[in-house]
């Protein structure tokens, strides 16, 4: 069930409203429970006996943990947590639900590899291709079962006892399938709440879906037709073109992923939930360490604190946070495909923030010389741009279906020199006719103007809540009327799917 088809504008409402109707906690987290499998179920029936798998396995860590810390002494010291029966259970329920991830996102990549590693020493092997059906999101429940494992290992949190709640902070609707992926020291506590209907509170979920719908069927879905003609056929286009359509994958990645993340931090406060925020401005970063500090946050600090840190984080020789760095940012190359164009991506990411750590002392320099200001608006300009080219430049290889094709993209845009395309009636051959082409480029510039209020914190809900009814209502229904006629709904008017399912 997407969240721009018409099953979820029935399915949510209807939810929500039972679920307040509901006086009882318990029934309600009942409610969202079977509210929340009956979502995933929409996608392929079969995988809830996965989701219920690993839910249940860790579910069990969290209990034996508990039991075993207290068997060794009540309230003994953390480290002690981390010794004997709970670094076992720990360790094995890792190992469990990362290799189920393995199995099914990775079997094939494994084996691919495999055989042109052989290929290059002359040896030819013949494995067949396994039809394995990657389910939707589950780089997304495993990696939040996964915290909950490790917060309770490590004293963090507690163990839940309730099945039934730690079932829902695992399937949690909003965010099941692309998150935020939420720690337990957030979500879980939440379901023992009893949530009172409040208006304003539902209506500032309501308006930052309204934005969120804005971003996919608006802007997301209108910028991949672009996009997709160019790198779909990127033989046929060189220089401003390629460059065009990687800029336009930058915002089309951005709306589409902010976008389902801002539905469902929307959808979750109509309930009274507060989820994390997933995204800050990424594209206003001035650095890319700063860009990842901004881009699919829950993500970047999960990195960070079960794998970053563990490792030595930066409190160690310069070498090693060089290294741990590299190692995080390949990991999650590998996390978000199965491929080597993913790999590479999460390295470029990984190196750039290096060979900026690496310059850093010598760019002060250069500005103490030039007596530049660090915080003049110049120089974050310069910094922005550099920035987001970087970005882009590594984003060729997230959305290029080969290597090969990646490389051949860059050389086609930086060998040829041919401005004068954007002027000459090219751009309406793209997939947008000359109206659409410039609907999209309208709505871009309004995500920009927001996103620059949103980095200064105006927040424009927040002060449409602050106005007289008619006013409120009237922005309300102009958003609308921008949804119904300018959105994008797919061919058929199917609604189409989020990038960050596949992941």
């Amino acid at each position: 069930m997407l969240f721009n088809s018409l099953s979820y504008l029935i399915f949510f409402p209807a939810i929500a409203l039972v679920y307040f109707l509901i006086p009882w906690q318990k029934v309600r987290n009942l409610l969202l429970l079977i509210g929340s499998y009956y979502f995933y179920m929409c996608w392929d029936p079969r995988f809830i006996v996965l989701m219920l798998g690993c839910t249940l396995v860790t579910y069990l860590d969290g209990l034996f943990i508990d039991i075993s810390c207290r068997e060794d002494k009540e309230g003994v010291a953390l480290k002690k947590r981390r010794t004997g029966r709970a670094t076992l259970y720990t360790t094995v329920t890792i190992i469990f639900t990362l290799s189920v991830v393995a199995w099914f996102k990775y079997a094939n990549f494994l084996t691919e590899s495999m055989v042109s590693l052989f290929a290059l020493v002359g040896v030819q092997l013949r494995i067949p291709k396994l039809n394995i059906a990657l389910p939707v999101g589950i780089s997304f429940f495993t990696f939040q079962s996964l915290s909950y494992v490790i917060d309770v290992y490590r004293g963090k949190t507690k163990a839940e006892k309730n099945f039934f709640r730690y079932a829902l902070f695992v399937s949690f609707f909003p965010q099941l399938v692309a998150g935020p992926i939420e720690r337990s020291s957030n979500l879980l506590g939440q379901f023992q709440e009893k949530h009172r209907f409040d208006s304003r509170q539902a209506a500032q979920g309501a308006m930052l879906m309204l934005w969120g719908y804005f971003m996919k069927i608006v802007v997301a879905d209108r910028v991949a037709i672009v996009v997709d003609q160019i790198y779909n056929y990127y033989s046929s286009y060189e220089g401003v073109i390629p460059i065009l359509g990687t800029v336009l994958f930058a915002v089309q990645i951005y709306c589409d992923f902010n976008g389902y993340t801002t539905i469902a931090i929307g959808s979750a406060q109509v309930m009274g939930f507060s989820l994390m925020q997933n995204f800050k401005e990424p594209y206003l970063a001035t650095s890319v360490a700063d860009f990842w500090r901004r881009w699919h946050i829950s993500l970047t600090s999960w990195f960070r604190d079960y794998i970053y840190f563990p490792l030595g984080g930066s409190r160690c020789a310069p070498w090693k946070r060089y290294r741990n760095i590299m190692i995080v940012f390949l990991v999650s190359g590998l996390w978000h495909g199965a491929s080597w164009t993913y790999v590479i991506w999460g390295g470029l990411n990984g190196a750039m923030q290096i060979v900026g750590s690496l310059l850093q002392p010598a760019r002060k320099k250069l500005l103490e010389k030039l007596r530049i200001p660090v915080e003049s608006f110049g120089h974050r300009l310069i910094q922005i741009f550099i920035t987001f080219v970087l970005v882009d430049l590594a984003w060729v290889f997230f959305r290029a279906p080969t290597l090969n094709a990646a490389v051949d993209i860059i050389w086609r845009s930086v060998s040829v020199f041919n401005p004068w395309v954007l002027f000459d009636g090219t751009l309406y051959t793209l997939g947008l006719d000359q109206v659409n082409f410039w609907v999209m480029i309208l709505s871009i510039a309004v995500l920009l103007a927001v996103d620059i209020l949103h980095a200064h914190n105006v927040r424009i809900r927040d002060r449409l809540l602050e106005q007289s009814l008619p006013v409120r209502w009237g922005a309300v229904y102009a958003i609308l009327l921008v949804l119904l006629i300018f959105g994008v709904y797919g061919p058929g008017y199917d609604a189409a799917s989020f990038i960050y399912f596949q992941f």
